[in-house]
């Protein structure tokens, strides 16, 4: 499972203006829009989802990062969007630390096991503080783009 072949250039900004965590998930939302993941009509359904899952426990996972992510019938298959803030938002997170870097995953609800590995693959390169620090430095969406094909590169390496 490599994530950059589920991932658009178009669906990742480097310059996030959510101030609150509802509207870092319609940002983020809106970049599958503009990636033609999604129509129109399917924003609220997916917001109404990642709404849902934060409501069990913050996807924020600590070290400025968050996963916000559910399965919703209206994905294809993985729908991806990156977003930087670079001022940060309260998004619960579990070390307490404002939010910079969000990776938004949805998924369809037959695709559960992949699901689960495009978390986990996410998960292990976002605990990589050089991987982190790169993705910050990024200026463009092409940078940012280009950070996650090294990464992978390296991670098929060992």
């Amino acid at each position: 499972m490599i994530i950059k072949d589920h991932l658009n250039i178009k669906a990742i900004s480097v310059n996030l203006k959510a101030d609150t965590k509802e509207k870092a998930l319609q940002e983020l939302t809106e970049l599958l829009l503009t990636s033609n993941e999604i129509q129109e009509k399917d924003k609220c359904e997916i917001v109404k989802v990642l709404s849902a899952r934060e409501s069990i426990g913050s996807t924020g996972i600590g070290y400025g990062v968050a996963i916000p992510h559910g399965k919703c019938p209206i994905a294809k298959n993985v729908m991806l969007a990156i977003g930087y803030s670079k001022k940060g938002i309260d998004f619960d997170s579990i070390d307490s630390k404002p939010v910079h870097l969000f990776f938004l995953l949805v998924t369809s609800p037959e695709h559960g096991q992949l699901h689960l590995k495009v978390l986990a693959r996410l998960s292990r390169f976002l605990k990589d503080k050089i991987f982190r620090d790169s993705l910050i430095k990024a200026k463009t969406p092409d940078d940012i783009y280009k950070v996650i094909e090294d990464r992978e590169k390296k991670d098929k390496v060992q």
